[in-house]
């Protein structure tokens, strides 16, 4: 069985202050989905679909997508105004996108197997892609999710805050997300959430939290256009940013009794370019992959091989970290296949 890898890119990119999805920031230029990308097709997806605005298509085909298509399938879902249900008025202020909820349901035409969805802006590390991969394969065809979290000690900003789904494991399994938009890494080390003021609720570092990493079967497709639609009916006409997010949604059909989802976590450190002013220390991390043999010289000159996943460099250590409870246990990725491509 496959699996196919559906990139959220659509996003504004405000904070950021640029169209961060195609801001070059390997050491040839590589943009971050390239090499989630790359990750994915040698743990064995054998298809992408980019989420996008209309007017990004020509250029996205041109750094990527055209090359990748050699290897995988691709396709490019629109997310726009123009895919919102006819009942909802779009006000006119409004330039934001819906959210990675509606980000999702736009690719439903072109999504026929087990599927992951990822953030374009985020770096989530090797082995991350090869677990959610044999999850996908085990997958039940209705009711049942998975998503990679990571420690929420690894996935805060220096130059601002960020937002994420906290969450909470027990037995294996996602209990709970609680959307949290405005967590700081405080001067201290310690990290906060100041959604209500500062000084604001202590957060544990350990934490597992979401990235957005997901893994659904099609069967989801039916319970997002359900839930989107509910979200539209009860917004205000004056909530012109506000966004449909897919750890709320998780965390609704959980409490309902819809969706179970075993949680893999990893403990990669997860790096992303959420303000520009992370962009210096994601070019010197991404640099480092390179140089330790992580990834070959170029992205752009090699392309992966499906099924034949990366060998791990002299003295670094790849592992993934499971939830038992609130069990923390690492376990080595030796003994994983870990050959070159």
């Amino acid at each position: 069985m496959g699996a196919t890898l559906l990139i959220m890119a659509a996003g504004m990119g405000s904070r950021y202050g640029g169209n961060k999805q195609v801001d070059g920031l390997g050491p040839n230029g590589e943009i971050l989905m390239e090499y989630s990308i790359y990750d994915a097709i040698r743990a064995g997806f054998d298809k992408v679909v980019f989420v996008i605005k209309p007017g990004m298509k020509e250029t996205l085909a041109s750094i990527c997508g055209d090359r990748i298509a050699k290897k995988v399938k691709v396709d490019y879902a629109f997310q726009d105004f123009t895919s919102v249900p006819a009942f909802y008025h779009v006000p006119e202020e409004r330039t934001k996108p819906f959210g990675t909820v509606h980000a999702v349901l736009v690719a439903r035409d072109y999504i026929d197997q087990p599927f992951a969805v990822i953030n374009a802006d985020d770096y989530y590390g090797v082995s991350a892609f090869s677990t959610i991969y044999e999850k996908l394969q085990t997958l039940a065809p209705e009711g049942e999710a998975t998503m990679v979290g990571y420690q929420l000690q690894n996935t805060v900003s220096k130059n601002g805050t960020v937002s994420r789904g906290v969450c909470h494991a027990v037995g294996g399994n996602l209990d709970k997300v609680v959307e949290t938009l405005k967590i700081k890494l405080c001067e201290n080390g310690e990290i906060r959430d100041i959604g209500a003021g500062e000084p604001g609720e202590l957060l544990d570092p350990l934490a597992p939290v979401s990235m957005n990493f997901w893994g659904f079967t099609p069967w989801i497709f039916g319970k997002l256009e359900e839930y989107f639609a509910n979200f539209l009916k009860g917004l205000a006409p004056d909530a012109i940013k506000a966004e449909c997010l897919l750890p709320v949604f998780v965390d609704e059909l959980m409490h309902k009794g819809e969706l179970t989802v075993p949680m893999l976590t990893t403990d990669a450190v997860w790096f992303g370019v959420t303000y520009k002013e992370d962009k210096p220390f994601v070019q010197a991390e991404l640099r480092k992959l390179h140089e330790s043999g992580v990834y070959p010289a170029s992205l752009h000159e090699l392309s992966a091989n499906r099924k034949n996943p990366v060998r791990s460099p002299e003295g670094h250590r790849m592992g993934f970290l499971v939830l038992i409870g609130n069990e923390h246990e690492i376990q080595s990725d030796q003994g994983r296949d870990a050959r070159s491509p």
